[in-house]
């Protein structure tokens, strides 16, 4: 009886590459981090803020706990809460509104572009109200949207403008890294993340130093800079330690190569959809996508998904169920969200790793042509 021989799956994601590539450079930061025993702050921690900040163009970078963390910190250092609002994309990753609610301040949720699943302009001028304080803008799959036209709706509002880039660790917009445009930009490196630690991790960027100041405080139990028996605020204890900067250090060099391979995978997805009836979510003109994920709109998604399975093919759902239609933040949606609400019925992410072999990716774009009827897969 002949076997048939089933092909390679193709994984979701595959941090084990990545972390091949720093392995050695790992070893003997964590050799030098467990001879030091400056496990909790100190010098690894000193030099990837530094580094940190440099990569995104601004002169501050603080390390702290978390993705989440670092939103919760800044809105904290702005004196964002009780009685304010904070309008936040409803197409997000919960944590975007969930510091919003751990600082004390409402959330208001704002839809999306139906091309990029990103907040504009006009869906944030039709969110402000008097209350409102500041906005979440967050660059989701590692897209960032029309920085320059929300950059002068906040300022024309008189609101704050947050960077939300958990995502989106080397994207650009015209030139300009991603965290360096609003007033903080707040990162995630969650193992899965593009630039990703050995555990949680975030950082906040900034080019206020004085801010800056208030957050290095307020992340270490809001003690003075003068004495650490003294504390000004009232903070938490959200302090980046040794062991993840260190392995942050290690993979910084390579994150520009990774990026490049990221982007150039999702341009071969692009070109798989051809002009069918599914396609990849559309970047905005002027923006560089990191491209964290790979999300198409697909109309039958189960059915696509179901055949991608059948070959092998992982894929996951970034976001199943919209934020706003959470449990705990369905009394914060206050006004209509059919784009948001939509698109959860139709995303689907491809698998997206910069060590994707090209193998691989042509059987993730045939299986993509073969599932929308395309014509000849040959023209990725």
């Amino acid at each position: 009886m002949t076997r048939r021989v089933l092909a390679e799956s193709v994984p979701f994601t595959d941090l084990a590459a990545m972390t091949r590539d720093v392995r050695a450079a790992i070893e003997q930061a964590w050799a030098i981090l467990l001879d030091s025993s400056r496990f909790v702050g100190g010098e690894a921690v000193e030099d990837f803020e530094q580094k940190w900040a440099s990569y995104c163009g601004v002169s501050e970078a603080v390390g702290v706990a978390s993705g989440t963390d670092a939103l919760l910190l800044t809105l904290m250092a702005l004196g964002i809460g009780a009685g304010d609002e904070v309008i936040v994309p409803a197409n997000t990753f919960v944590a975007s509104a969930e510091a919003v609610v751990l600082a004390g301040a409402t959330p208001a949720f704002a839809d999306v572009s139906p091309d990029t699943l990103l907040l504009t302009p006009a869906q944030l001028e039709a969110a402000i109200t008097p209350r409102t304080a500041a906005v979440i803008v967050v660059h989701l799959y590692g897209q960032m949207p029309d920085m320059e036209a929300l950059t002068l709706s906040a300022s024309r509002a008189g609101i704050v403008l947050i960077e939300d880039a958990a995502q989106a660790h080397g994207a650009s917009w015209c030139g300009r890294r991603a965290g360096s445009i609003g007033r903080v930009g707040c990162f995630s490196f969650y193992p899965a993340k593009n630039l990703g630690a050995f555990g949680d991790a975030g950082a906040v960027v900034t080019a206020d130093a004085e801010l800056a100041g208030r957050i290095r405080s307020l992340r270490d139990h809001g003690r003075s800079r003068l004495s650490r028996y003294d504390h000004e605020f009232i903070g938490v204890n959200s302090r980046l330690d040794g062991l993840q900067a260190a392995v942050l250090n290690a993979k910084l060099p390579w994150l520009d190569a990774w990026t490049e391979a990221r982007r150039s995978i999702a341009a071969r997805y692009r070109a798989a959809f051809g002009g069918g009836v599914g396609r990849l979510v559309e970047e905005e003109p002027g923006s560089r996508g990191a491209y964290h994920l790979a999300v198409a709109r697909i109309p039958d998604r189960a059915g696509v998904e179901r055949q991608l399975a059948e070959t092998g093919i992982e894929t996951q759902i970034h976001y199943p169920v919209p934020c706003h239609l959470q449990t705990p933040y369905r009394r914060f949606a206050t006004r209509p969200l059919p784009v948001t609400e939509e698109s959860a019925n139709d995303i689907l992410s491809l698998p997206m790793f910069p060590h994707m072999s090209d193998d691989r990716v042509t059987r993730v774009c045939d299986a993509i042509s073969q599932a929308l009827g395309a014509q000849d897969s040959s023209v990725v």
